[in-house]
Order: structure tokens, then C-alpha cells, then sequence
């Protein structure tokens, strides 16, 4: 039986890594990449292929905790991977350097000389703040330098840009960060009345409304919104919940440990212990939602890693 769309009464968020990789990774938004791209990166773009994206509408359980980017490649020498990242976690520096490795080796095939290497960006738009980055604008952007005396740029085939879109409101922007800033509202509440004021001279934000009024009507697409909502808000609660529980058990086996071999000892193992419990806590809370969601016990291993007999017994 045919699907059909439910009534929409708002549209679906492009914070929604599903929507905002359709919105900006499918073949034919071409226009609207390159005008987000010039704005986020400051320079001229004269054309874009985005067709390294795989085939984005789709709904496969092996995918609902993948990352999901859009690779673009623009001016026919550069590399460009934009990711959406809306659950903060702890480690994100060093997974955005882990992913810009991979898509800067990528580029070189087997027998090429290192000459051929291109130009790689991360992009990484999140939804929320980096506690290091507390005192810098919404946008900050980096490069290799010489450190010690004239700031040198080693070299420009790096370049990682990160966005964090809470503190967006806090500023008002200027003439080079104004276009971003437009952009950055529209993703935030593409409903806004702020939005349609932007509409009237802003043709790239007009045109990704647009389409994101036709994505916000595909019915597979509610479904994975609708999904990637429910996991957001499970893996905000969990991680809490988690991290809450994990740090009292590890607080107790630091205690006994460090009666038996001593205190500073003890709190180390404890605290190790109390992080990995945590993880634990958290992959048997998704498990648990997920079975409540009529999950099958194979896509819920896939999911959290748990064994089929863990599953079971939840």
C-alpha cells in the first residue's frame, strides 16, 4: 500500500542530520550548497558536485546511528564534508580531526604522488557549544601554523570550520559573518518571521525553503524525522542518566579499591570503571526504548551493540 503524507502543519527542522542532508547532499541543490558554502567559507565558488553522496532518501536501521554528512566538491580541486552533529559529545574535536584524515587521504589513489592531494574542509554546524571555544564567535576556523613567532599558514589543504548554533542569538553579526548569520537563523526555525524577511533578498534561503517544504510533505522523510527526534532527545536523557549512574558505581569501587591498594589508586580504576558502567547504562536504556518502539532484537543489536541474549533479558 502506497504511503501518503500526513497533514503538515510545520515544516520539518534542517537540524535533523536525515533532513539537512537531503536539503543540501541530494543531486539538484546544487545552487543552494554553493550559496551556503560561500557563505560559511567567505570565497567565490564556481561550481559544486555532490555526486559522492549516496542515495540519501532512504531508511535503512544500520543507518540510525551513522554519521550522516554531505560531501561536496567545488571548483573542481577541493573537497568538502558538511555534518549536522545535534548530540554534543565530549570527544568532538578529536572525531572531526579522525574524519578529516580520512576524507583528505581519500582523495589520493594507489601509485599517486602526494602532489595530488586536494584541498580539504570539515564542516561541522552543532547544535550547542564547546566548552574550550567559550569565549569565541558562533563561527571559529582553523588551520596548521607555526606557533612560535610569525603565525605562518603551513599549508591551506586544511581547513576545519566549526559552527555552534546557540550562539547564534548572541550576535548581531557584521558585513563578512551577515550572510552566514542569515543562513544559521533559517536552519535554527526556517519558520520564523525573521526568515521571511531574509526570503526577500536572500535567493539561496529562499530556494532551500522551498524545497524543504516539499521534504517536509514526503512521507518517508517524516518517518526518519520523526525517529531522529525521539533518538536525540533518548540520547540526551540516557547519556545523563548514564553518565549519573556509572559515576555512583565507579565512585564505590574507588572507594573499595582504595582501601585494599590505596586512595589514589582506587579513584583512578573507579573513575574507569564508572565510565565504562556509564556506556553500558547508556546502550541498555536505548535498547530498552527501542523494544517499546517494536524494534526487531537483530536491528536493536546493530544499533546499541549488544548481544541478542543482553537484549533479552532487558
Amino acid at each position: 500500500m502506497e504511503e501518503t503524507a500526513k497533514e503538515t502543519t510545520h515544516l520539518l527542522s534542517p537540524k535533523i542530520d536525515s533532513v539537512f542532508q537531503v536539503l543540501f547532499g541530494e543531486v539538484g541543490s546544487e545552487f543552494i550548497t554553493k550559496e551556503l558554502l560561500e557563505a560559511i567559507l567567505g570565497e567565490e565558488i564556481s561550481d559544486v558536485d555532490l555526486s559522492n553522496n549516496p542515495i540519501l532518501r532512504k531508511f535503512n536501521p544500520e543507518d540510525k546511528m551513522g554519521i550522516l554528512d554531505v560531501i561536496v566538491r567545488f571548483n573542481n580541486n577541493t573537497t568538502c564534508n558538511i555534518e549536522m552533529q545535534m548530540v554534543y559529545t565530549g570527544e568532538i574535536i578529536e572525531r572531526i580531526l579522525f574524519y578529516w584524515g580520512k576524507a583528505y587521504t581519500r582523495n589520493l589513489k594507489k601509485g599517486q604522488s602526494y602532489q595530488n592531494l586536494e584541498r580539504t574542509i570539515v564542516i561541522i554546524l552543532l547544535n550547542g557549544e564547546i566548552p574550550k571555544l567559550k569565549e569565541l564567535d558562533f563561527i571559529s576556523k582553523y588551520k596548521l601554523i607555526e606557533t612560535k613567532e610569525r603565525k605562518i599558514v603551513l599549508t591551506n589543504l586544511l581547513e576545519l570550520d566549526i559552527i555552534e548554533m546557540s550562539k547564534i542569538y548572541k550576535n548581531k553579526g557584521n558585513k563578512e559573518t551577515r550572510k552566514l548569520l542569515d543562513w544559521l537563523y533559517f536552519l535554527e526555525n526556517p519558520e520564523s518571521k525573521e526568515v521571511v524577511k531574509i526570503m526577500e533578498h536572500n535567493e539561496g534561503v529562499k530556494k532551500a525553503k522551498e524545497k524543504l517544504e516539499k521534504i517536509s510533505n514526503d512521507p518517508l522523510m517524516q518517518r526518519i524525522a520523526d525517529w531522529k527526534e525521539k533518538y536525540v532527545i533518548e540520547m540526551n536523557t540516557t547519556k545523563i542518566d548514564g553518565y549519573n549512574e556509572g559515576h555512583k558505581e565507579g565512585f564505590d569501587v574507588g572507594h573499595k579499591q582504595g582501601i585494599e591498594q590505596g586512595i589514589e589508586q582506587g579513584i583512578e580504576q573507579g573513575i574507569e570503571q564508572g565510565k565504562k558502567q556509564g556506556e553500558i547504562n547508556e546502550k541498555k536504556e536505548i535498547a530498552k526504548k527501542l523494544k517499546e518502539k517494536n524494534l526487531t532484537l537483530k536491528e536493536i543489536s546493530e544499533i546499541t551493540g549488544l548481544s541478542i541474549d543482553e537484549i533479552k533479558k532487558l
